[in-house]
């Protein structure tokens, strides 16, 4: 339910951002628990699932009781923030090379000051796990495997691709 919710409400971004990608997006479904896939590379026009994998959260999202996330928009919160994000230009920093996010929403909009960016990190498995998976200090962070298949994506697009991480 959440996923349709959340593809449903990414195509509506895209329809009213025609600038955007129009083929692909990218999900995250922070409400499923980190050792199972639940990053997804979405086809729009076919409404499917292309590839699956993990994705970390941030370290400062597990102050939840009951395990549930938090989320932050703060400097420093080490949190993952939700909302709507562009995918921006690439960069090789700590983790090589990475992906610049640029937050759409208010919930999100300090993300490029906070340099959450798309990155992946040698110990970041890529098959689903019995553990959680480690945590990031707010990144989306994938196997090597995943940002391949992202790479390969991002790096032919023609236009910006939208990148949705959501929990409800």
């Amino acid at each position: 339910v959440r996923f349709i919710l959340n593809s449903d409400k990414a195509k509506d971004f895209l329809n009213q951002n025609p600038d955007f990608n129009q083929d692909v997006v990218f999900l995250a479904d922070m409400a499923i628990k980190s050792r199972y896939n639940r990053f997804y590379v979405y086809d729009v026009k076919n409404d499917s699932i292309l590839h699956e994998g993990l994705v970390a959260h941030g370290k400062g999202s597990n102050t939840g009781t009951y395990g549930e996330l938090q989320f932050s928009n703060v400097e420093g919160s080490n949190m993952t923030s939700l909302g709507n994000y562009k995918v921006g230009v690439d960069y090789v920093g700590r983790f090589g090379k990475s992906y610049k996010l640029h937050g759409l929403d208010k919930t999100n909009d300090q993300a490029f000051a906070r340099y959450v960016v798309l990155h992946t990190y040698p110990l970041m498995p890529h098959e689903e796990q019995l553990l959680p998976v480690m945590r990031s200090e707010g990144c989306p962070m994938v196997s090597e495997q995943m940002f391949q298949i992202l790479e390969g994506i991002i790096d032919t697009s023609e236009k910006p691709i939208l990148l949705r991480i959501y929990y409800r």
